[in-house]
């Protein structure tokens, strides 16, 4: 089992999972910035910097299905009174290969580091960088552990034409050669089909904790 939640994440980019038993794997945070919880097949991992024995405290004294225990509404509910943060919602966790050569899509890279997009963005990921074409916006930048993540939007004007697929694919193309993920939030159908079909495959769920 890799030991930090670096090697987990790029474990799973390999296709390699902790053991699908019933298990839950605490480890340290990757930074001050991010904890939280991934949820693989069977499996939890619960990252952040409290004691883990409070963590293994507060998962046995649910009365839930073992396997659902580190993503149950009551245990994140504890996580955020503990730890003073907060969470928006769970994500379905996705990643994709890079792909060679350049996008098809004519990107243009917002390079104003006021700009509204990037200001947003770099609240919670590093090396943010921002591309635009008519309709849309592709984020790039560094989440957790360092992961390189992905993130579209697609005015809604031109949905339904294919744009948001594209600047996903994009994505893959931008990477630098490296693996890039995606948070999408599972009731967000249109941007799930959208990111399967520019080849991403979904590895997990995340309920990402962030502080004020």
């Amino acid at each position: 089992m890799p030991e930090t939640l670096r090697d987990i994440v790029d474990a799973a980019t390999r296709g390699e999972f902790p053991p699908a038993d019933g298990g839950v794997t605490v480890v340290p945070q990757h930074d001050r910035r991010d904890a939280g919880v991934i949820a693989f097949t069977a499996h939890s991992v619960v990252f952040t910097d409290e004691d883990p024995e409070w963590v293994r405290a507060q998962l046995q004294s649910l009365d839930c299905d073992a396997l659902a225990a580190a993503m149950n509404p009551r245990f994140l509910a504890a996580f955020m009174d503990r730890t003073g943060r907060t969470t928006d919602t769970i994500d379905l966790l996705a990643v994709a290969a890079p792909v060679p050569g350049p996008p098809s899509l004519a990107l243009s890279e917002l390079r104003d580091p006021d700009h509204p997009r990037v200001t947003r963005a770099r609240k919670r990921r590093d090396e943010v960088r921002v591309w635009a074409v008519d309709g849309g916006v592709l984020v790039l930048g560094r989440g957790v552990a360092g992961r390189l993540e992905a993130a579209v939007e697609v005015e809604t004007s031109v949905r339904h034409r294919g744009l948001g697929r594209a600047l996903a694919s994009a994505a893959r193309h931008l990477s630098a050669g490296e693996p890039v993920w995606a948070q999408l939030a599972a009731g967000n159908a249109r941007s799930v089909r959208a990111f399967q079909a520019a080849g991403f495959r979904p590895v997990g769920a995340e309920a990402l904790l962030v502080a004020h």
